[in-house]
């Protein structure tokens, strides 16, 4: 039987599920409505229940709708990706971004995209096998040198720097193959259609709902692999299966949405301060409030500077940097 979290009474936990699917509710609602053609929120539930010919339902069923549901799933991907592999690895600097998961990502979409067209339909196995490569070279580099969370979190950043820096390059050279990819570049969910989500979500509705019923898993682990072979686990496979889901989460959402660095660090601190370090609770979590930001980050990226959009990947840049600053220096202390 799952127990509150200590210091928060009984209830606790409903009370922040509901009030975090509340949230995802008005954002999504919010997002329909926000653009160009503002539409009030009476009137995107009108068209949401009966759609017609008029202008509203258009942008609203057409451009709007698989544009949030991206900006959620992704958002939800990232979030659970995060809270996995901080669990995992016990390091609260963890994050798809942060270890170079998502750069590498992107570098295997944009080889794909430039060398390999006939390949666009496996977007999200290629995407999965650059973060894969790049988490690996990570762990390599940080092994050398211990596995601290600083240590570990400065050799993902000089991983995601590499993989960054090939990405551009190839741009810059093939420039004429490379558009096809540069939207996923600085990460966005503008001009997401049905047939992107279409593409990448059984990748990620598959592994989420696995990922939301191993929070007993992750909880073993989070106690250190001696412990959770004292205790009767498979520590070795539970780490690698769950470092695995977790890396397909990451990859399937930079497929979608391209590289969105952080969300993966912010959600999961997030949900620890609201439920603590149950993993059982804070995965279901993790995925209500990872969707909910990144689809009101997205909105505010469509009106700070309308009708001209920021992508959501700067806005999230500019947002999580201070946050993993004052996390790394709390850690140092």
């Amino acid at each position: 039987m799952t127990r509150p979290a200590a210091g928060r009474p009984t209830g606790w936990a409903p009370l922040c599920y509901l009030a975090a699917a509340a949230l995802l509710g008005v954002a999504f609602i919010v997002s329909l409505g926000s653009g160009a053609l503002h539409i009030a929120p009476e009137e995107v539930l009108r068209v949401l229940q009966t759609p017609d010919d008029s202008r509203e339902s258009l942008a609203v069923w057409t451009l709007r709708f698989p544009r949030t549901l991206a900006a959620g799933l992704a958002g939800a991907a990232l979030g659970v990706s995060g809270l996995l592999l901080q669990g995992v690895t016990r390091n609260p600097l963890a994050d798809p971004g942060i270890l170079g998961v998502e750069a590498g990502a992107a570098l295997a979409l944009m080889l794909g995209v430039v060398f390999f067209p006939a390949l666009g339909g496996l977007s999200v196995p290629l995407a999965f096998g650059g973060g894969l490569l790049a988490a690996g070279l990570t762990l390599g580099f940080a092994a050398r040198s211990g596995f601290t969370p600083l240590r570990l979190a400065l050799s993902g950043m000089a991983v995601a720097a590499l993989c960054s820096a090939v990405t551009r390059s190839i741009q810059i050279l093939w420039e004429d193959r490379a558009q096809a990819a540069l939207v996923l570049l600085n990460g966005s969910v503008a001009g997401r259609t049905w047939e992107d989500l279409a593409r990448t979500w059984p990748w990620l509705a598959a592994p989420l709902v696995l990922a939301l019923l191993l929070g007993s898993r992750v909880n073993l682990l989070a106690l250190g692999e001696d412990v959770a072979r004292s205790l009767g686990a498979q520590a070795g496979r539970d780490l690698l299966g769950l470092s695995l889901l977790g890396v397909l989460l990451a990859a399937g959402a930079v497929a979608l949405t391209g590289p969105l660095g952080y969300v993966g660090l912010i959600v999961p601190h997030l949900a620890r301060g609201l439920l603590g370090r149950d993993h059982r609770l804070t995965l279901p979590l993790s995925a209500l409030l990872g969707a909910a930001l990144l689809i009101l980050a997205d909105v505010a990226a469509r009106l700070i500077d309308a009708p001209a959009e920021t992508p959501v990947g700067l806005l999230i840049a500019a947002l999580g940097t201070p946050f993993f600053i004052v996390l790394a220096r709390r850690i140092r202390a």
